[in-house]
């Protein structure tokens, strides 16, 4: 039979134990890391969230207590009493913090029994990934995801008290309100005291943390949870965590610059990286010109160089088509790889840009005396120098090439960088951290599907003062007062200074295609806060799980929540989502469909 903890008190964690606790009578509880029985001595590794303590049993020191723990199996959750106590010189362990020391044991509780587990409870491990989730609640027993999942501890409440320090005051928003679709689906919920009405979970906490400007709570942060039912891939779950923020009587600067303090701080306080202030800037418009990517890498070269005024009248038809359809051809030089990537490889990359709708890939692979090109035949020589010269080419290096529209030639060589990275090892620094912010995000896109323009971010970001007479000539020429922190190519966080007067709101609804109508009918309550008085206000949303993510070194935010979902919206271990009893649907007057 296991037992009970009556009596019995924890005296600290494992690892809060060290020589200079030697003598001391302390307690201990865990689960059985590893057991070696030796005879007339048996080590029990014990462990809990802090570490591991060894605790040894003596036949000789009490021989119903050995034949007791000699019942021990892995994952056993136990009590152990007993005296610290020196290790023998041979038996000293530095690679662990509790490696000088052991308990002697003199008391011994089994407090739960255990089955071999179906996953191993250790670091590295290969088990399938759909059992760990499957068994989560083991899968979180390893070390390392107890670290992540304290790492994000650390983070929320480095956060915590930088905002507590600087005038923020922590709100909370409600989960159950009325669904306004602009973007993602939302999440919705029957009520069902007012049947055949639906309430939906929250995207973000967007209109709300406005009307805290309107109420005149002036800053405000919430470690916000949001909901969104979408297509999953490996940084997107179902529901996801927002470090939320706003702030009223502020410009893009202000908001920058204190954000800025945030991030310096939970990088030192996480990864003990300084991190200089302040982050380099760039508009949406010099990150896709020369990276490709509105939240760009920075970390590395193979910047995008724009040729297509070299090859505008050349013979080749592929470049020339796509200058005069008002596209562009450009390249990216991969510096030293000429001989690196055969010519096989190279065509493997001509089929990776073809994912990005691009229909091919030139090159050049430049030699010491000769050139080697899969289209140098058809352009002069004086052109081929001249884009090796505007490409900075030497010899040894891989000039890679598209021609299309904008977007495609963004996407693909955008992408190709980075592939190209991740193949030569440019990526494989994982204490490196290049931040910096993208502003100036256009305003708003045109959606081909729907025929009328989306807003980027969303409908409630202010455009450029410089590009207001636009929005009535060229709205698409718009800018807007959006910003976006990125880390190593990856966006962290987004947000903007929001529109704050009824009369631009509606003319913001009106370009995205809404009648009045609609506008009032999805929007209204925020459109009436704005009459009696709003102040100018902006704010940002840091996602939780990606910063989790890039600061544990982890490849998927699954792996930073504790019960994640997988790429069909389900939850391995508990089932959901599940069928329900037909009286609850009843209850809320919804028809059971089989």
């Amino acid at each position: 039979m296991t037992e009970n903890l009556k009596g019995l008190k924890r005296t600290a964690l494992c690892t809060a134990f060290n020589e200079a606790d030697i003598g001391k009578t302390v307690t201990v509880m865990g689960w059985v890391h590893n057991y070696r029985n030796l005879g007339g001595v048996l080590f029990v590794d014990l462990r809990d969230r802090s570490g591991i303590l060894q605790i040894t049993f003596r036949s000789e020191r009490n021989g119903e207590l050995f034949d007791k723990a000699s019942q021990l199996r892995n994952e056993f959750v136990i009590a152990a009493t007993g005296v610290v106590s020196p290790r023998d010189q041979e038996a000293i362990n530095e690679n662990m913090v509790t490696g000088k020391i052991e308990v002697l044991c003199d008391e011994l509780r089994i407090l739960s029994k255990a089955q071999t587990p179906p996953i191993y409870v250790e670091d590295n491990t290969n088990t399938n990934e759909a059992v760990r989730l499957k068994y989560r609640y083991i899968d979180l027993r390893r070390p390392e995801m107890q670290h992540v999942l304290m790492t994000r501890h650390k983070i929320v409440q480095s956060a915590r008290e930088f905002f507590n320090k600087n005038g923020f005051l922590e709100i909370e928003t409600p989960m159950l309100t009325k669904s306004t679709p602009e973007g993602a689906r939302d999440y919705l919920v029957p009520s069902r005291v007012n049947p055949g009405t639906y309430y939906a979970l929250p995207q973000s906490p967007q209109i709300f943390k406005q009307l805290l400007m309107v109420s005149g709570l002036d800053r405000y942060y919430q470690i916000a949870r949001c909901f969104r039912d979408e297509d999953l891939r490996a940084d997107r779950q179902p529901e996801f965590t927002q470090i939320d923020v706003e702030m009223s009587f502020v410009n893009t600067d202000d908001i920058i610059e204190i954000n800025e303090k945030l991030i310096a701080k939970i990088f030192k306080e996480i990864v003990n990286v300084d991190v200089k202030l302040p982050l380099p800037r760039l508009t949406y418009k010099e990150a896709m010109d020369r990276f490709g990517s509105d939240k760009p890498h920075i970390g590395f070269g193979m910047e995008l160089v724009d040729v297509s005024d070299l090859v505008a009248d050349c013979d080749f038809k592929v470049f020339r088509s796509a200058v005069e359809s008002k596209g562009s051809v450009r390249c990216i030089n991969a510096k030293g790889c000429a001989d690196l990537f055969s010519r096989k490889q190279i065509d493997a990359l001509g089929e990776f840009v073809k994912t990005f709708k691009a229909k091919g890939l030139a090159w050049i692979s430049i030699g010491a005396n000769e050139h080697k090109s899969s289209f140098a035949k058809f352009l002069k020589q004086e052109e081929v120098d001249a884009i090796i010269k505007k490409a900075d080419g030497q010899p040894g290096d891989l000039l890679l090439f598209v021609a299309d529209s904008n977007k495609v030639v963004y996407d693909s060589l955008g992408n190709l960088r980075l592939e190209i990275a991740r193949k030569t090892g440019l990526l494989d620094d994982q204490n490196v951290y290049n931040l910096l912010w993208v502003t100036e995000f256009p305003l708003l896109e045109y959606d081909e599907e729907e025929k009328r323009y989306v807003a980027m971010h969303h409908p409630f970001t202010s455009p450029m003062d410089e590009d207001l007479e636009l929005l009535d000539t060229d709205p698409s020429k718009v800018r807007a007062k959006a910003y976006d922190i990125v880390l190593n190519g990856t966006e962290l966080g987004g947000g903007s200074i929001r529109i704050h007067s009824t009369e631009m709101q509606n003319k913001m609804f009106s370009l995205l295609g809404f009648s009045q109508e609609d506008a009032q009918s999805r929007f209204g309550f925020l459109l009436d806060a704005f009459k009696y008085g709003t102040p100018p206000h902006g704010g940002i949303a840091y996602g939780l799980d990606r910063l989790t993510m890039l600061l544990t070194g982890r490849k998927s935010i699954r792996d930073v929540i504790a019960f994640p979902k997988v790429q069909n919206a389900s939850c391995l271990m508990s089932g959901a989502p599940d069928k329900v009893d037909p009286k609850q649907l009843d209850e809320l007057k919804i028809k059971n469909i089989e």
